[in-house]
């Protein structure tokens, strides 16, 4: 009997007059097909082409690009797909938005973007909501909660739930406090995914550089609670000079445990490490993270640095950041304030953001 030839399943990543894009998955792959006026603009065309022949973070009845994407369909995808036709037009968005709910944190990781002020800084839940509400009327997708250790926030599960069907939201956690019984609430209140931090795929040396002894196991007992409660799991790496070596054991760490992503990112010298250029990657280094990426089999590998040097920095364009005290930067990573949501509305801070000089810059600003 011959063997029956299947069709794989189209989803409808995008339908309107000017711009129609579908996907399927094949042999593994994401298959990406588009017509339209706009599917030849600069923008589209390259943002179809980052996607096209990667690997999906999940597929079934809804299709995962990634961690970091609302699923297809959803009213959150149409969105972003909207807004980055408006980027094609001249229009930003804030597409991702992070908020660092606490500065709370049993951990002192030598990279901190975000030292403790020694204030104990936290927003009210009150405060986070209303910051949700607004990022999502500006056209925010993704929202994230960060910290300090977003997990010890009692009102956690209360502040995910303030983020409705316009946009996705994620965690970033380094496993302390993300208890079985919190995964399972914040599934219920709808988070879609746990970004665990990773800082060595070697138990003693990712326990060194978070300052804790414990924090490793910590980190995957949350990957494992995460994946219980039915959530997507991204390890999250940082990498340095010292460390990028190492890549392949932290693909393989992600496959063993069963993590849907493993993330890239470059160190930034900010923070706890803001004149300390030494852990700056290399030339050869991104060469040589480039071309494990594109040879790479799944779990997914999303590599940022990548991501910027073909798109330019997020940081003022696509990306908004608010700290435990309400101050907005135009990343986590670049503590420079363009005002506080304490003051005025997001709104007005994120017109005036739009004139942040680096923004679109093929280099991190703060790496120069």
């Amino acid at each position: 009997m011959p063997t029956p030839v299947t069709t794989p399943r189209s989803y409808t990543l995008y339908h309107s007059p000017l711009l129609q894009v579908t996907a399927s998955v094949e042999d593994g792959r994401i298959r990406v097909k588009s017509r339209g006026v706009l599917a030849r603009t600069p923008v589209v065309r390259a943002s179809l082409e980052m996607v096209d022949g990667q690997i999906p973070a999940r597929a079934g009845d809804e299709l995962f690009i990634s961690t970091w994407f609302p699923p297809v369909p959803s009213t959150a995808f149409n969105r972003l797909v909207r807004s980055r036709v408006l980027a094609a037009m001249g229009w930003r968005t804030p597409d991702q938005v992070t908020i660092s709910i606490t500065e709370e944190c049993p951990n002192r990781c030598r990279h901190c973007a975000l030292p403790d002020s020694g204030r104990r800084l936290h927003l009210a839940p009150e405060k986070v909501s209303d910051i949700v509400r607004q990022a999502l009327d500006l056209g925010t997708t993704l929202v994230i909660f960060d910290g300090g250790e977003p997990s010890l926030y009692r009102e956690l599960p209360q502040v995910v739930r303030s983020v409705d069907q316009r946009a996705v939201s994620t965690l970033f956690t380094s496993g302390a406090g993300f208890s079985r019984s919190l995964a399972l609430q914040l599934k219920e209140a709808g988070l879609q995914a746990v970004n665990v931090s990773l800082d060595s795929p070697v138990a003693e040396e990712h326990d060194a550089m978070r300052g804790r002894s414990g924090v490793f196991q910590d980190a995957m007992q949350a990957v494992g609670h995460a994946l219980d409660a039915g959530l997507l799991v991204d390890l999250y790496v940082v990498l340095r000079r010292d460390n990028v070596h190492q890549l392949e054991d932290f693909h393989r760490l992600a496959r063993e445990v069963g993590a849907h992503e493993l993330t890239l990112f470059e160190v930034v010298p900010t923070g706890r490490r803001a004149n300390d250029r030494s852990p700056l990657l290399t030339e050869e280094d991104h060469r040589f993270v480039e071309d494990y990426v594109s040879r790479a089999p799944a779990p997914r590998i999303f590599s940022v640095p990548s991501a910027l040097r073909r798109f330019g920095c997020f940081a003022g364009s696509s990306w908004l950041h608010i700290t435990p005290g309400g101050e907005v930067y135009p990343c986590a990573c670049l503590p420079e304030s363009w005002g506080s949501v304490n003051e005025e509305p997001l709104s007005r801070i994120w017109r005036r953001m739009r004139r942040f000089p680096h923004k679109g810059s093929r280099t991190c600003p703060m790496r120069r």
